[in-house]
């Protein structure tokens, strides 16, 4: 019997059908009624779901990561779709199909960690050069970076993305920094662009298929999380070579990787202060928004058609513009 996938539903329509679970929260509406909140995910993508009445003792019954079979109906709200359950059971992964839920990447690992290295070698500051590779040498670290997601959901969510995000970042930086003449080190901006996002190696579930938060991402996020990487991968490298890093280059690097986001609404700890942290903000949003909005447009169930339907993550519809070229 064949599966309805996340990309497969349509609207009014009934469904029983397993799905893992992510994101679920238990929230109260203006009456003060508790309803639970969470997303349904395969390989095809997510849907956002409800459960209307819902208890602590359901809240508990499954985690993030958990597989569940849904029993509800589809419904559009405010143009997008989302699933009204009535029931949610656990699922144990044996009674699985994994292949299911396994998102597919066509991400060539070696040739970006190839790409990778190489990229690290135009950096010219001894220490800055140093400390990259004091990451690049701790094979644990790099086998978790490279098989790493970027993102749960939004952009870069398969094996290898983080990886991916963080190479094409580097060969930005490398190409714009000559454009500024002498305003970007460009040193410090592929430094930055290596290690905005190292935090994400602990911020996200070691699981290949659908990575969920882990207690350190929820609790401290990635940003956080990667300035302790940074002040860990600091100490080894000063006992390894017995040289004193930098003080001021170290806290130049923490603030490239605490205000990658750019603003505190977006999760920024502190704006950009310096021409390479604005830069550094930039390149990563031109990168994740690209990726984002070119998987919204996939995801989408009218390929035909223009317009994708309303998209409420960026309120907007968005054209397809590659379907003009076989217009004539």
């Amino acid at each position: 019997m064949s599966r309805l996938f996340v990309n497969q539903l349509q609207e009014n329509e009934t469904i029983s059908e397993i799905y893992r679970i992510a994101e679920k929260a238990l929230r109260p509406n203006k009456n003060g009624v508790l309803y639970l909140q969470f997303l349904l995910q395969d390989r095809t993508g997510s849907v956002s779901g409800r459960l209307w009445n819902a208890s602590e003792s359901l809240f508990r019954q499954f985690s993030d990561g958990d597989f569940v079979r849904c029993e509800g109906t589809v419904q559009n709200f405010q143009g997008n779709l989302q699933v009204i359950a009535k029931k949610l059971t656990k699922v144990e992964p044996d009674e699985v199909c994994s292949e299911d839920f396994s998102r597919g990447t066509t991400v060539d690992v070696n040739a970006l960690t190839k790409r990778l290295r190489e990229l690290t070698r135009e950096i010219k500051n001894p220490q800055l050069y140093d400390l990259v590779d004091c990451f690049l040498a701790d094979e644990g670290f790099v086998e978790r970076f490279t098989r790493a997601f970027a993102g749960v959901r939004l952009h870069h969510a398969y094996p290898g993305g983080l990886l991916e995000h963080t190479v094409t970042m580097m060969e930005i930086a490398s190409r714009i920094a000559p454009l500024y003449g002498s305003i970007l080190d460009v040193d410090l901006l592929l430094t930055g662009a290596f290690l905005h996002d190292v935090g994400k190696t602990r911020e996200l579930s070691d699981d290949l298929n659908a990575p969920v938060y882990t207690d350190e991402g929820q609790s401290l996020g990635h940003s956080c999380l990667g300035v302790e990487i940074l002040g860990e991968k600091i100490a080894e490298l000063e006992r390894m070579t017995g040289q004193q890093f930098d003080s001021r280059l170290a806290f130049v690097l923490k603030h490239l990787i605490l205000s990658h986001h750019g603003t505190a609404e977006n999760g920024a700890a502190k704006p950009p202060m310096s021409l390479e942290a604005l830069a550094l903000h930039f390149i990563d949003t031109l990168d994740a928004k690209l990726v984002e909005f070119n998987r919204y447009i996939l995801d989408d169930p009218n390929p035909g058609s223009l317009w994708t339907n309303y998209i409420q993550n960026v309120e907007r519809k968005l054209m397809r513009t590659k379907i003009l070229e076989n217009a004539e």
